[in-house]
Order: structure tokens, then sequence, then C-alpha cells
């Protein structure tokens, strides 16, 4: 089991991580009960030593997140722990190293897990036994703490292995360059306006049911982020969609909607009415999105053929180049701006990718 140091008063660590350059850095956290994901440790590895450092011990951490903002971070599969760092301290560190697309432009799965290539690199057994632990109990256990310590214990020889691997391959640019998209906020700002979009039911939606699913979702999307809870526990989406879909007029018909809850209607019954008769005022300018017609597909195949080509020869999976949904995204929204299309790919794939739209 690795050896670490678990770490309550945060702010203590400056001068320590003052003397570093690059750091291990994974999370563990918290999301089923709140809208933010909750952050219930933060776990760093240096050359020599490995940090459990507790975020909910009530010290200050101001100090402490400053610092380490400004170090370059190697962390495997970043997206979800750069989301709840980035809402708790408002920023992202300057520079990533993402293993997990590090490994997939050498060849590896695109998606392969962290154990998956200790496993591959070290030929070490990381058994993943506590993913369901509650991190927010306190005390934490020591069971807990090890498996925490061991998701970073490997991460910064693994990025010097990977980086001469992609060093010798001429590809350590790309693995920089796609860390870094991570890093895009726009990946992680949160907007009530575009909470229509996370609710699929009502794509094909017309009108002023159209209209009124929008406003809802909406109230929904700044209720849940005031509240610090989940979607679904401030509205259903079977819930939110029927009110849509049949706009009732008055408290009593809302009530008799199957699967409207008797404590909804009460709390905001009238709140909900409002919105639903003010759609009745904008209810224009939306069309549900077309299947792909048969140019699409057939353009898309063809897509699909060059990349996968052009996968083959670089000797890595299809995904790593271009995903399925990256190219339909571009086929069907005529956006040039994707990533595809630029980067080490524009060479590689994407100017002939271009020419094809």
């Amino acid at each position: 089991m690795p050896h670490y140091q678990f770490v309550e008063e945060s702010d203590s660590l400056v001068p320590e991580l003052q003397k570093q350059g690059q750091l291990g850095i994974d999370t563990e956290f918290m999301r089923e009960r709140t809208y933010f994901a909750q952050l219930c440790l933060t776990q760093i590895s240096t050359p020599d030593q490995i940090w459990c450092v507790d975020p909910l011990a009530g010290h200050p951490q101001d100090a402490f997140w400053k610092e380490m903002l400004t170090h370059d971070w190697v962390v495997h599969s970043a997206r979800q722990d750069i989301e709840v760092i980035y809402q708790l301290a408002g920023a992202m560190p300057e520079s990533i190293f993402d293993t997990q697309v590090a490994a997939g432009l050498l060849g590896y799965p695109a998606q392969m897990g962290y154990a998956g290539l200790v496993k591959e690199l070290f030929d070490v057994d990381i058994h993943k036994t506590h993913t369901r632990a509650d991190w927010s109990k306190r005390p934490l256990r020591d069971a807990y703490l090890e498996y925490a310590a061991e998701d970073v214990e490997y991460l910064l020889p693994a990025c010097e292995i990977l980086s001469e691997r992609l060093e010798d391959k001429g590809r350590l640019g790309w693995a920089r360059e796609d860390s870094q998209w991570l890093l895009d906020p726009e990946l992680y700002d949160i907007s009530d306006s575009q909470a229509i979009d996370r609710l699929k039911g009502a794509r094909n939606f017309r009108g002023r049911k159209r209209a009124a699913a929008v406003r809802l979702a909406a109230w929904r999307e700044a209720e849940a982020i005031k509240r610090n809870r989940p979607r679904q526990w401030i509205m259903r989406d079977n819930v939110l969609l029927d009110l849509a879909w049949k706009l009732p007029e008055t408290e009593a018909a809302m009530s008799d909607i199957q699967g409207v809850p008797p404590k909804l209607v009460n709390r905001v019954g009238s709140q909900l009415l409002g919105l639903i008769a003010a759609s009745a005022q904008d209810n224009g300018g939306y069309n549900p999105p077309r299947p792909p017609d048969e140019q699409q597909k057939a353009l898309l195949k063809e897509m699909q053929s060059r990349v996968a080509a052009c996968a083959k020869e670089l000797d890595i999976a299809a995904e790593t180049v271009a995903s399925k949904r990256e190219l339909s995204a571009v086929i069907i929204s005529g956006n040039r701006n994707s990533r595809v299309f630029g980067g080490w790919r524009a060479d590689l794939i994407g100017s002939e990718l271009l020419a094809l739209l």
C-alpha cells in the first residue's frame, strides 16, 4: 500500500507545494444528493510524497488552491475532476497532461481506465473496491484513504513513460493539445437557458408546448442551482414533459395529471401555471431537428471511412481521431470550429474532411 499523509489544514501545504513542479492529481466527490458535485478529498502526488487533503475539515483553502492552480497537473480522465475543481475554486490549472488521452494516442483503448493503464505499464493490480464509498462521511476509513492514495501513486511515473513514447512518435504535442482542450470553460459553464438541451423528450415538441418546456426547464435548472439539489429532485423529467404537453390552466387540472406530486402543486403550482400561461406569447421560431437525410448519411459514412483509414495508419482507435458523435455534429450543425478540423488533426485528416463538406 502507498505511504501517504492525511492533511486537514489545506493551506499548511503551500510551502511544500511551492517546492514542487508537476503534480499528480485525483479527487473523490459526491453528487448524488446535490446539484454541484461536493469535493470530499483531493489526492496529490509528487515524486516523493502523497497527500490526501480533506476539503471538508473546515479550514481555509484559498491559499492552497491559488498555489495548486499554478502547477502542471497529471490527471487520468480529467474532465470530471476539472469540473468539480472549477466549480469550487472558480479557476482551472494552467496546464494538464491527461494520461488517458496520452494512452489513446499510443494505441491503447480510447477510454482506458486508470487501473488498466497501471497494469499495462507497471504490471501492478489496482482493485477498485471503494468506488461507491460515501466520501463525505467522517472520519474516513484507512482503507478508503489507501484506495485514494493509490489513484495518484502511479500518475507521475505513467506520465514519464507515456511522454517518452509519445516523443519518439512525434505525438507529445498532440497529447498536450488534446489535454488542454479539457480546460475550455465552455465545457463546464452552467446556464439555465441551455436547460432545454438536456431534456431529450422535448426535442420534438412544437409551438406552445415547446415554449412551455423551455420555460419549465429553465425554472427547474435555476431552482436546482439555488437549492443545490439534483434536477430530478426539483421535478422529474416525465412530470415536466407532461406539464408542457398538457398545458394545464388550473392547479386542479395540474393535480389530475398522473405522476404530478401534490407537494409540487402546493408549493409552486401557481408559479408553474404562470410559466405555462406565458408560453402562449413565445411559441414560434423552433423546428424539431430532422433525421439525417440520405446525403448526410452518405457523408457521415464517407467521413468515418476516411477517419478509420487515418487511424489505422497511426495505429490508434478511430474515435481518438474523431468520434462518430463529433462527425455527426459537424454535418448537422455545419460547425467549422470543431477540433476535428484544427490542431494536429488539421493536416492529417481535418482539411480532407472539411473539403467533403
